[in-house]
């Protein structure tokens, strides 16, 4: 079955850690930007960060800079977000989503060829 999955989610307090997974069957994730995007409650999809092929070249949303990294796993079919010094606004459903080259439409669903079914980031005290 060819899908993205993501993992890793749940709830944390502020200031929290989670590192979510985005793993790939079917497919070589390798040849694909992937994306994070994430829909907070109430709100539209915002992309957060995304990491490039073939140099792994990654940018981040202002609000995940310095807080957030992306990262990829080839030999495992994994994307990783760590996501540190976790904020209440961050409380939302994250998505990975993949395509071969890159957008810049990132929280557009239309652009992508795979796209996860989310995992929930939920933080509170």
């Amino acid at each position: 079955q060819v899908q993205l999955v993501e993992s890793g989610g749940g709830l944390v307090q502020p200031g929290g850690s989670l590192r979510l997974s985005c793993s790939a069957s079917g497919f070589t994730l390798s040849s694909y930007w992937v994306y994070w995007v994430r829909l907070p409650p109430g709100q539209a999809l915002e992309w957060v960060s995304h990491i490039g092929i073939p140099d792994k070249t990654t940018s981040y949303q202002d609000f995940a800079k310095g807080r957030f990294t992306i990262s990829r796993d080839n030999a495992r079919n994994t994307v990783y977000l760590q996501m540190n010094n976790l904020k209440p606004e961050d409380t939302a459903l994250y998505y990975c989503a993949a395509r071969r080259t890159p957008t810049w439409r990132p929280s557009v669903k239309e652009e992508y060829e795979y796209w996860g079914q989310g995992t929930q980031v939920t933080v509170s005290s």
